[in-house]
């Protein structure tokens, strides 16, 4: 379990666990800022990768940054597009190429190509002014070869090295002192290899950063969570260190990997579950000093025509504007009506619902 209650980032104080929405292009899907303090987020997770193409990097610069142009006053963690790219690339060769130089990439239905290098990564992240920005890295799958996550961890430390460079030469250049300075992590690759993630661990420590995240696909063939490799991973970082377990947020598994003692998760899910009729919630409060074991978090799926005329809160444990304010019966009529309504609310819900999950999980650890 984590050591930390707290992150200190530009003068933000994250209360630890913290979970972030998926903000990729600069918003979260059908909630507005305003929506997202409303049920205790505390930050954010935007995407380089995506930005760079829309709205395109001088448009955000021209707003002296993501904040501003998001009107968002919480932390803003960049991501450095690594997985993104990987993602893309491994669907079609058509798509782009990586090299030891850096990415490129051609989105579909577009001419012109992008060219994502460590050093652009980081500058492009600096100019967004994040409060986080994540070093490039090569991705992985976990079931690929031998071969291929030794030339990705090889290319993930020359990479975080260059990465590094550039954040003290940007920091350097910006004149930033440590109070502006945002804070910059790097992400351990290695599959499920346990040398390799070692090796990536042990040089990208020696290289030094304020933070770790873990690198690679964290789930199985069959949707399990990569358990062994993500303790493994955490247990080659010191405590000292914050780890950012990228792309993890099924409740659940948020649990599991908190309890390794991951300190930051993001996970598009709880908001994609939202839009697509699938809501959270657990039959005993969050808040409670209960221990949340056995059956203790359910889905409902709004569509299913027993909630017609189901005047009932989504739960009766949760807080949030919705369970507050409508039942389930409204809910469904939204959903089988398709207003667009329905995906505020229930992102909203889903949201609170991951907010306080983290409040208890980081109250039962103090």
């Amino acid at each position: 379990m984590s050591e930390r209650s707290e992150l200190t980032i530009r003068e933000k104080h994250l209360k630890l666990p913290v979970f972030l929405p998926d903000a990729t292009l600069g918003y979260v899907r059908a909630v507005d800022s305003m929506d997202l303090e409303s049920v205790k987020i505390q930050a954010l997770v935007m995407n380089t990768f995506h930005l760079m193409q829309k709205p395109g990097s001088s448009t955000i610069q021209a707003f002296d940054g993501l904040h501003q142009f998001a009107h968002w006053h919480g932390a803003i963690i960049t991501d450095s597009g690594g997985f993104q790219a990987y993602s893309l690339i491994h669907q079609s060769d058509k798509f782009g190429s990586l090299s030891d130089d850096g990415i490129i990439f051609r989105p579909e239905g577009k001419n012109r190509k992008f060219i994502l290098t460590p050093e652009k990564s980081i500058q492009l992240q600096m100019s967004y002014d994040s409060d986080v920005v994540i070093c490039l890295d090569d991705c992985t799958h976990v079931d690929a070869s031998r071969m291929e996550q030794e030339t990705s961890v090889d290319r993930t430390i020359d990479w975080a090295k260059r990465c590094k460079t550039e954040y003290l030469h940007q920091v350097d250049q910006r004149q930033l002192d440590e109070n502006e300075s945002p804070l910059i992590f790097a992400v351990i690759q290695g599959g499920g290899y346990a040398d390799l993630r070692e090796k990536c661990a042990h040089s990208l420590l020696e290289i030094g950063f304020d933070g770790y995240g873990y690198g690679g696909w964290p789930l199985d063939a069959e949707g399990n969570l990569l358990t062994d490799m993500v303790s493994l991973t955490r247990s080659l970082v010191p405590a000292k260190f914050p780890m950012h377990a990228l792309g993890i947020g099924h409740p659940e598994n948020l649990m599991k990997t908190h309890e390794l003692g991951y300190d930051l998760f993001d996970c598009a899910l709880p908001t994609r579950d939202a839009r697509h009729g699938r809501l959270m919630r657990t039959n005993q409060p969050l808040n409670s000093n209960l221990a949340l074991s056995g059956d203790w978090f359910e889905y409902v799926y709004i569509h299913d025509k027993k909630y017609i005329k189901d005047s009932r809160p989504i739960s009766e444990y949760c807080d949030c504007p919705v369970c507050t304010n409508y039942s389930l019966g409204y809910l469904h009529h939204l959903f089988k009506t398709g207003d667009w309504l329905y995906h505020r609310l229930a992102t909203l819900h889903n949201l609170r619902f991951m907010t306080q999950l983290t409040q208890k999980l980081g109250t039962h650890e103090s």
